[in-house]
């Protein structure tokens, strides 16, 4: 059978299908990227907002029509859509062969080859997390890494907690188990994802933490880089910034989702951070941590917030000056507290907001690119643009979500190049490799 695959949403979602993707290959069929050529189509769904859910029914509609007018003939649709809708689903959109929830990735094959015109499987959503073998698709030279999925926090504006479950952490031997082996393949910077990386280890009980699992992670030999997605800013500990700040290895980038500053907005959102404590947070962190990179994540729009309520927020963004920043607008989902508030904020005028704080941050991250003009900073090459020019990402950016740096010269995908930096375009650095015999002093290299 030749499967085509559509993975949509988070990184966690990426790892999913690459699971998936790995034990339909074991099964003996063939992965296929035209969906046109497919016998069969998977969609690995995300549901965490409007626009992903509406994205996910237009992927699924799209190929829909191939079972009419192409040569697809089964459909199978993953994660956390079917999921939240299991009820509905197949009785919404009937072109659906089969559906498999946030619990049942393991069963895509059964799912593929059954049979039965609309299979159903929704195993129990906070069981341990199976350990599979994966098809890695990212890189060359990166790959994420799961540590542990579900969530425990509850915000007031999000379903993730009934979507994928409680927290669960994996095994630490299992993760590291899977880091030699990515290592093994050529892979050199390990980006660590959960829902919350700061709450690794609680529900085991036995003093487990996300220091003890990095500790054991930076002796990995061939892995020079580990970043860390998403640290939620109450369980950043002493212990953690101090790891951080004395491993070389990890990368001092650090993504911490915020949602808002003001002290009510933060409550309704169920949010135990306060504004003092976040900006005692941030310079603490720019105090012990040289040359450390935030990135945040922002909500505009949630009922209750006003004028006074959004200039707070910009305020604090030019007080900041944070490296990086992403603002959402609130999208009002079903069955969390936050969709019931009154005092709800005009579409419109959200988006308003959205793009000043956007508009804001672009003039933040100019001057911050600046700044780096005259500095060799070290890059991790991933190929070629279309202008020939080599593509690649220092320890100021991640994958997907943050700009690269664009450069001439020597280098190799997959590999590392030392790159001097002679300007910026279109938020992206530019600049060429240089050999480096001796590193030299801080002041002109950044290789942190």
């Amino acid at each position: 059978m030749k499967v085509h695959f559509t993975s949509l949403g988070c990184a966690k979602n990426l790892i999913d299908s690459e699971q998936m993707l790995a034990l339909v290959t074991a099964a003996g069929h063939e992965i296929i990227a035209d969906p046109a050529q497919a016998d069969a189509a998977v969609v690995n769904t995300c549901a965490f907002i409007e626009a992903a859910q509406q994205e996910a029914i237009d992927t699924i509609l799209e190929l829909a029509q191939l079972k009419t007018h192409g040569h697809l003939r089964r459909l199978v649709v993953t994660g956390c859509l079917p999921q939240r809708y299991q009820g509905d689903i197949l009785r919404e959109i009937p072109e659906i062969d089969a559906v498999l929830g946030t619990g049942s990735f393991p069963d895509i094959v059964a799912a593929l080859e059954s049979p039965q015109p609309h299979f159903r499987r929704f195993a129990d959503k906070n069981a341990p997390l199976p350990e599979l073998d994966r098809a890695v698709t990212t890189g060359p030279g990166w790959a994420y890494l799961k540590i542990a999925d579900g969530c425990d926090n509850h915000c007031a504006y999000c379903v993730i907690p009934s979507i994928r479950g409680r927290y669960r952490s994996r095994p630490m031997d299992a993760i590291l188990s899977e880091a030699k082996a990515l290592a093994a393949d050529g892979v050199k910077e390990l980006i660590l994802v959960a829902q919350d990386v700061t709450a690794y280890g609680h529900d085991f009980r036995d003093g487990t933490t996300l220091c003890t699992l990095l500790q054991e992670l930076v002796k990995v030999d061939g892995i020079e880089w580990i970043r860390l997605h998403y640290l939620y800013p109450h369980e950043i500990t002493a212990e953690l910034i101090d790891l951080i700040a004395a491993e070389p290895k990890i990368v001092k980038y650090l993504d911490i989702p915020i949602q808002h500053v003001n002290d009510a907005i933060l409550r309704r959102m169920r949010r135990p951070e306060t504004k003092q404590s976040i900006r005692a947070l941030f310079k603490t962190l720019g105090d012990s941590i040289p040359g450390v990179v935030i990135r945040t994540s922002l909500i505009v729009g949630l009922p209750g917030e006003g004028e006074a309520e959004f200039k707070e927020l910009m305020d604090f963004l030019r007080e900041q000056l944070l490296q990086r920043v992403g603002v959402f607008v609130f999208s009002p989902q079903e069955g969390t507290p936050a969709a019931q508030m009154p005092d709800r904020c005009d579409q419109e005028e959200a988006e308003r907001r959205r793009d000043a704080a956007m508009a804001l941050q672009e003039r933040i991250m100019e001057a911050y690119n600046d700044r780096h003009i005259g500095l060799t900073l070290k890059v991790l090459c991933e190929g070629r643009d279309e202008d020939g020019r080599w593509v690649g990402r220092s320890y100021a950016d991640s994958p997907e979500v943050d700009g690269q740096v664009l450069f001439t010269g020597d280098a190799a995908a997959g590999q590392f190049a030392w790159v001097h930096i002679d300007g910026q375009e279109d938020g992206f650095l530019t600049g060429h490799s240089v050999k480096i015999n001796d590193k030299g002093s801080r002041d002109r290299f950044l290789y942190v």
